[in-house]
C-alpha cells in the first residue's frame, strides 16, 4: 500500500474523520488495491457481510422536461416526437401487472413537465396505495419536488407534507449531479443549484422522510469537485441523519449533448466507490446500481465498499436512453447470485432497509 494510503488507514483505525485533502488523495490514488482494502475495511465495520437488493418497478411518468439538460438522453420537448405523459390509469396498470410477480416497491421519477399540476403527483401516490397499501413508494427527486411546488405556488415544506400524506415513503437521490456551480453550468444549466437540492433534502429529513443521495461522475468534473460534493453530503448528514445510502452514478454519454465525454473507465468507477465509502463515515450504505455498471463490474464493487446493488429495476429507461448496454431489468435470483459470488449474505429489503425477507 502506498504511504499516503497507510496514513489514511491509521486515521480510519483511530476513528478520525478524514479531511477534504485526504479525500483528494483517495480520489487521485493509483493504488486501486489499497483503496479496495480501505473501503472493504470500512464496509465490514458498517454492515458486516450483509449485502442488499430490492424487487422494484421503475415508473418514468413523463420524459417531457423544461430543463433539457445536456447530460440527459431521456428528455423531450412537449411537442417533440417521442414525448409522452402516462395517464393515471396507465400507471395503475403497470403496478397491477407486477404485484403478482412479488414486486414490493415502486420507484417513480420523471421530467419537469410544463403543464402538470402538483395534484398529479399526489394522485399517482394515492392510486398506487389504493391498489396495495403495503407497497413501498420511493418517488420524486428533489428537483421534481422543487419544480412542481414552485409552479403550484406552494412551499417545499407544504409540498413534502402533501406528498407524504398521499403515500410517499421516501425520496430518491437523483438530481444532485455534481454540486460544483462550474460543472452545473455545463451539464445541467437549468437545473436547481446544489444548494437548493440540499435544502429540499434537509426539509424532507426534518419532516421524517428519508432519502438517498447521488453523484453523477465521469463527465467534466475534477477529482476535487467530486470530493467537495461528497463532503457536502456528509455535512448535511451530520445535521439530519436522513440519508440512507449514497449512490455514485457513472455517466453514460451516448445520445447526450456531452457525447464527446468518454465516461469513466473501470478503474475510475472503483476509485469513486471506494473513496465514497471511506469518506462517508455517517452514511451506512453505498449503492452500486448494476444497470449503470454492468453485472461483472457491479460484483467487483462489492469489494470496493459497495453493500447494495439496487433492484430488479423493471422498465428502467433513463440510463438506457443514454446507451447503457445492460439488460433493462434483472431478476431476484440473479441479484442473489451476484451477491453470493462476492461472499455476501443477500438481504431483500425496501429502500429504507426494512422488510428483510431472506
Amino acid at each position: 500500500m502506498l504511504d499516503e494510503l497507510m496514513d489514511i488507514e491509521e486515521k480510519i483505525l483511530a476513528g478520525e474523520r478524514l479531511t477534504r485533502e485526504d479525500g483528494v488523495k483517495l480520489m487521485r490514488s493509483s493504488d486501486i488495491l489499497g483503496l479496495g482494502h480501505l473501503a472493504d475495511m470500512v464496509r465490514k465495520k458498517m454492515v458486516g457481510d450483509n449485502a442488499y437488493f430490492n424487487c422494484n418497478l421503475n415508473i418514468n411518468y413523463t420524459n417531457i422536461c423544461v430543463c433539457r439538460c445536456p447530460l440527459c438522453a431521456f428528455s423531450c420537448d412537449s411537442k417533440e416526437e417521442g414525448g409522452y405523459l402516462l395517464s393515471l390509469e396507465e400507471i395503475e396498470e403497470k403496478v397491477i401487472s407486477v404485484i403478482r410477480m412479488g414486486v414490493h416497491e415502486v420507484h417513480i421519477v420523471g421530467g419537469l413537465h410544463p403543464s402538470l399540476p402538483f395534484s398529479y403527483l399526489e394522485e399517482i401516490l394515492q392510486r398506487i396505495k389504493g391498489l396495495a397499501n403495503n407497497i413501498f413508494i420511493q418517488a420524486f427527486t428533489a428537483t421534481e419536488i422543487d419544480y412542481y411546488a414552485g409552479v403550484s405556488g406552494i412551499s417545499i415544506e407544504e409540498a413534502l407534507i402533501r406528498l407524504k400524506d398521499a403515500g410517499l415513503d421516501c425520496i430518491p437521490g437523483g438530481g444532485a449531479e455534481i454540486f460544483s456551480p462550474r460543472v452545473r453550468k455545463i451539464i445541467a444549466p437549468k437545473k436547481i443549484p446544489g444548494e437548493r437540492w440540499l435544502k429540499v433534502m434537509e426539509t424532507a429529513h426534518g419532516l421524517g422522510l428519508h432519502s438517498n443521495a447521488t453523484m453523477l461522475y465521469g463527465h467534466v468534473e475534477t477529482p476535487e469537485e467530486r470530493v467537495e460534493h461528497i463532503i457536502a453530503i456528509r455535512e448535511l448528514q451530520d445535521r439530519t441523519a436522513g440519508f440512507l445510502s449514497f449512490v455514485p452514478l457513472a455517466f453514460h454519454p451516448n445520445n447526450t449533448k456531452l457525447s464527446n465525454c468518454k465516461g469513466p473507465d473501470g478503474f475510475d468507477d472503483l476509485r469513486v466507490f471506494a473513496t465514497s465509502r471511506i469518506l462517508l463515515d455517517n452514511i451506512i450504505h453505498i449503492k452500486g446500481l448494476w444497470m449503470y455498471l454492468g453485472e461483472k463490474l457491479a460484483e467487483v464493487t462489492l469489494c470496493f465498499g459497495v453493500d447494495d446493488l439496487g433492484g430488479t429495476s423493471l422498465e428502467e429507461k433513463i440510463v438506457h436512453a443514454a446507451g447503457a448496454i445492460t439488460p433493462v431489468q434483472t431478476s431476484r435470483e440473479i441479484l442473489i447470485r451476484m451477491l453470493q459470488n462476492a461472499g455476501r449474505c443477500p438481504k431483500e429489503v425496501n429502500s429504507i432497509y426494512g422488510g428483510v425477507k431472506l
